[in-house]
């Protein structure tokens, strides 16, 4: 900081801009920007909705996509919500695994192990309350 140099600052608001005070000796509310012209928009137009109706839209319920495991589903059936029951089948998958060994290992025995593992067969989920289907999840 230099000597003779004072950090102050004015004791009212634009009091160091003087070509902005009003005549009477009274404080501007707020600055005036010169060049700038103050205009007045028109309000907008009264919004009616005359003529339309409003249309009410159903609630969407979101559900998770039913995989291998259990899960959180509306019956369509009953009408309930439930947690699914799972059964596993063999589908696409278990016959095409199957093949493959059958062709490249030989072993007549082994071309049965898709049959027993559950992450080769489909995913039948079915409502515990009514046993109706609701839903297939196909590995293939």
């Amino acid at each position: 900081m230099e000597k003779g140099s004072s950090n102050t600052f004015p004791s009212a608001p634009y009091q160091a801009n003087q070509r902005n005070a009003c005549p009477s000796g009274q404080q501007m509310p707020y600055p005036v920007n010169p060049g700038v012209n103050a205009m007045t928009y028109p309000p907008p137009p009264p919004y009616s909705l005359a003529g339309e109706q409003l249309s009410t839209v159903p609630p969407v319920v979101v559900t998770q996509p039913l995989t291998d495991l259990p899960g959180m589903a509306l019956c369509i059936h009953c009408q309930q919500q439930v947690r699914t029951t799972t059964e596993h089948q063999a589908g696409t998958l278990t016959w095409v695994v199957c093949g493959f060994i059958c062709l490249f290992v030989g072993c007549l025995g082994c071309c049965l192990i898709p049959f027993c593992v559950d992450s080769c067969k489909d995913v039948e989920h079915r409502c515990p309350t009514c046993k109706q289907l609701l839903h297939i999840h196909k590995r293939l």
